[in-house]
């Protein structure tokens, strides 16, 4: 595509012409209040009246133009940004040959078209079907519940911000035809409405307003039914990452838990030492119960594999994980480094240690990983009759063994460098929980972009849970709702809950020879 200055300067000549010729026509922005001296008797004076509503109402109808006018500048501005033109350069714009073939108003077209906003599309199954959320103006009832498991919230954040704009749209839209009219529709006329976005097409909204053309009817409605396309993919960014040299410092925080820490060190050497090799094992141990034990464990592993990027941090305190991690970090001594921050109840493949190392930036970006926490074994697999796998082959992805722990940032990938720029953990946090949340909140009110995503290469295994009643109450009730939900998925906790139903049934089938092998 080629655009000469001519042809933008005569669009932009053209746009002046417009705004003199409504100048000419409304008449400019005039004071509309009339004033009265001091003292001066007040007399009703109907004529008066009609001309401050005029000026009112011509008021209004400017402002509105102003605003049109606005937008058009602005949607034009961004077309000479997308051609390359920066007001400074007066040659040809030239531009890609993809830029080219961009004609954003049939592309626009084509996604309306392919969406449920002005016709139904067949879909194969159910599951297919997009499911609207409904919304007024200071709730929205949730399909998907998020990290705050509501069912229904308080527009905040983005969404307050998209559902205001979105309101706008739709009050603007109704009051076009109506300028002249004393009559336009407020926001107090909005009701309810509903939304859905559908992938690969953009947002689909729904509003309806009570009808002023009949403001005493309960059964008459104006609808207003918008779309916010998405635009045409563009490249944002190509990089280059080679992770050969990236050594990633596994911190983790132990007291106790012998026979647990000795399956995690077994994990550890087949896919660190035996297959990847660039990790480096930083332990920090509270207390001295047990502690030759796992001096003794760490030098049979250096020994026999040849290993000896292993550390033992020894602190006789009582357990804080929060703590543990930030002397495990402070006592790497060899500059800059990616650290993983780990529990001993966590099994992590090959896959996830790059997954660790592409994801982060120092200075730029870190990665909090979704995990996939798995149910307790003897629900999960004796509501089947089945017998209980090894550890391996439960690592299983699906909604009757686990469940993705989206409230938990225990486990986290970020470089010692921006962890301690964000003065990393509250050392003085003990026991169970918090401290995860804390450090999570840091970088999220920060300017680095938090990665968060769920990852199939890490999970967490279950373990009895101990909730100390001696915890403050928001880390005591943190630590039962972990508990609930570790335990099993709703449905198996609602067997176990009709337990006895369920056994009467069988019962019940096995007489009657009705019950499947």
């Amino acid at each position: 595509m080629r655009v000469s200055m001519p042809r933008v300067l005569l669009l932009l000549f053209a746009l002046s012409v417009m705004t003199m010729m409504f100048v000419a026509r409304c008449g400019i922005n005039i004071d509309g209040h009339f004033h009265q001296q001091d003292g001066a008797p007040k007399v009703h004076n109907p004529q008066k009246e009609y001309y401050a509503t005029l000026l009112q109402n011509q008021q209004i109808q400017h402002n509105n133009e102003v605003q049109a006018l606005k937008k058009q500048l602005a949607t034009m501005q961004g077309t000479l940004e997308f051609l390359g033109y920066d007001g400074n350069d007066d040659r040809v714009i030239n531009t890609t040959p993809r830029q080219s073939r961009v004609d954003f108003e049939s592309y626009f077209q084509k996604q309306l078209e392919a969406s449920e906003v002005m016709h139904g599309v067949t879909l194969k199954t159910e599951y297919e079907s997009v499911t609207f959320n409904s919304f007024t103006l200071n709730r929205i009832f949730l399909i998907d519940p998020g990290l705050g498991k509501r069912v229904v919230e308080k527009p905040i954040g983005y969404k307050k911000k998209d559902l205001t704009e979105v309101l706008s749209h739709a009050l603007d839209s109704l009051n076009a035809r109506r300028r002249a009219s004393k009559n336009l529709y407020t926001a107090d006329h909005f009701i309810e409405g509903m939304y859905r976005t559908e992938p690969s097409i953009g947002t689909h909204y729904e509003l309806y307003f009570r009808d002023i053309e009949h403001p005493s009817s309960t059964t008459s409605y104006t609808k207003v039914v918008l779309m916010r396309p998405f635009g045409p993919l563009i490249t944002a960014l190509r990089d280059q990452i080679k992770t050969d040299k990236t050594i990633i410092n596994l911190i983790l925080p132990l007291s106790g838990r012998i026979e647990t820490f000795r399956k995690f060190v077994d994990r550890f050497i087949r896919v660190c030492i035996e297959r990847d090799r660039r990790v480096y094992l930083t332990i920090v141990y509270f207390g001295k119960h047990r502690l030759p034990e796992v001096k003794s464990l760490l030098g049979v592993v250096s020994r026999k594999y040849h290993f000896k990027n292993i550390k033992l941090v020894t602190l006789n305190e009582k357990f804080s994980r929060g703590r543990g991690l930030q002397i495990g970090a402070k006592s790497w001594d060899k500059g800059d480094v990616l650290m993983f921050l780990c529990d001993v109840d966590v099994v992590f493949s090959l896959e996830f240690l790059e997954r660790c190392r592409v994801n982060t930036k120092p200075g730029k970006r870190v990665y909090y990983p979704v995990v996939f926490s798995l149910y307790n074994p003897k629900v999960v697999y004796s509501l089947h009759d089945a017998p209980i796998p090894s550890s391996k082959d439960q690592l299983i992805i699906s909604k009757d063994t686990g469940f993705w722990r989206d409230f938990g940032y225990g486990m986290t990938c970020q470089y010692r460098s921006d962890f301690l720029s964000i003065r990393g953990f509250d050392e003085d946090i003990e026991g169970w929980g918090m401290e995860d949340v804390l450090l999570y909140r840091k970088y999220v009110r920060s300017t680095y972009m938090v990665v968060r995503s769920t990852d199939p290469g890490i999970f967490h295994l279950w373990h009895e849970k101990l909730c100390d009643p001696k915890l403050p109450l928001d880390q005591y009730r943190s630590c039962i709702r972990s508990k609930a939900l570790n335990e099993a998925s709703h449905a198996q906790l609602g067997l176990l809950a009709f337990k006895d139903e369920v056994d009467l049934h069988r019962s019940y089938k096995r007489k009657t020879n009705t019950y499947p092998p």
